[in-house]
């Protein structure tokens, strides 16, 4: 059974008190960073004594590209989305290609060390945000929506569910929700016209989101990730939008309002998402773990459709990709190499 919590481990290897911590019933994720990553080798080591303990578990990472992207030693550097975008004012077709094959690649890598998804793509617009800028496609819609298809695409062909955030738009938000308040000023209605469009036109291929740590305060005074409107309302009712919610991560300071961990996790799980990132803070994980002991676990049959589709590796046996991630990978290093 899949529980609500999903967290991260300090090392490269599992310690005693991370095997434990992965047996709580309530924990349903993993997330790895950069300092777990030392070689494609290891991580598939470090995911498959996760899952000799926790044979269900979810494990995620973050792998964007550009500046986002934790898999670095071993792996391909991706490029930022928004060099995707800017390719296509030029070149769409050639743009389009490019994007599916990124998201393909990204994702076989991804899958062959035995993560089971990327939080990814991002859908915000490339605007003003002081966090987001080119991990968005494009600066607006009109380009954003073909090559975010493009690249989702390509994520399920490798075998990986997608989760498109950061919803209803963090990119008209000049405000990083990682160490400040984030509140968007707008009507509902511009939001919708400007920042929404590329949730709603996707939806079909996407298996989850993630609302964004902001505050749009004409239309509800908490942030979209602790609210009821934004997630029952709006998501769930107006748009019908059946996939996976995660919240994003419950230590980031545009989190605080809703008050210590324990307090944060319940309100993104009561508003309505089926799963809480706590990150970067043990202490506060353990808090959260403690805050929902006695609550029932989320929809399994949602969470399910995060599983990817990993490929079967012998333990020890070396990681080897084939000639069509080879080409592919050629390709997207010298695009990287000319336009970034």
């Amino acid at each position: 059974m899949i529980g609500a919590l999903m967290l991260d481990i300090a090392g490269t290897e599992l310690t005693q008190e991370d095997i434990e911590l992965l047996k709580a019933p309530q924990v349903g994720g993993m997330i790895l960073f950069g300092r777990n990553i030392e070689s494609p080798e290891q991580v598939r080591a470090l995911t498959d004594h996760m899952r000799q303990i926790r044979p269900d578990i979810l494990i995620a990472v973050d792998q964007e590209g550009g500046r986002v992207q934790r898999l670095k030693q071993g792996f391909t550097l991706l490029p930022a989305m928004g060099k995707f975008g800017e390719l296509y004012l030029s070149e769409p077709e050639k743009a389009l290609e490019l994007a599916d094959q990124c998201g393909w690649l990204m994702a076989t890598e991804v899958l062959a060390v035995g993560i089971d998804f990327s939080f990814a793509p991002v859908l915000d617009l490339n605007d003003v945000s002081d966090v987001i800028g080119d991990r968005g496609f494009a600066k607006n819609m009109q380009d954003i929506i073909p090559l975010a298809s493009a690249f989702l695409k390509g994520m399920k062909r490798a075998g990986m569910a997608s989760t498109g955030k950061h919803f209803p738009g963090h990119g008209s938000v000049k405000a990083d929700s990682h160490v400040a308040a984030a509140i968007d000023h707008r009507s509902y209605d511009e939001i919708y016209q400007k920042d929404m469009q590329s949730f709603i036109q996707l939806q079909p291929q996407l298996d989850a989101l993630m609302p964004a740590h902001v505050i749009y305060e004409q239309v509800d005074p908490n942030p979209a990730g602790f609210s009821p409107y934004w997630i029952q309302k709006v998501l769930r009712e107006q748009l019908q939008f059946d996939g996976v919610l995660f919240s994003d991560d419950l230590s980031m300071q545009a989190a605080c309002v809703a008050g210590d961990a324990d307090a944060r996790i319940q309100a993104a799980l009561n508003a309505g998402c089926d799963m809480g990132l706590v990150c970067n803070s043990r202490e506060s994980a353990c808090v959260a773990l403690d805050g929902i002991q006695n609550l029932a676990l989320p929809n399994q049959e949602r969470l399910e459709r995060m599983r990817g589709k990993i490929p079967q590796i012998a333990m020890g046996q070396a990681i080897e990709l084939g000639t069509d991630w080879q080409t592919v990978r050629n390709r997207i290093v010298d695009f990287k190499n000319q336009y970034c």
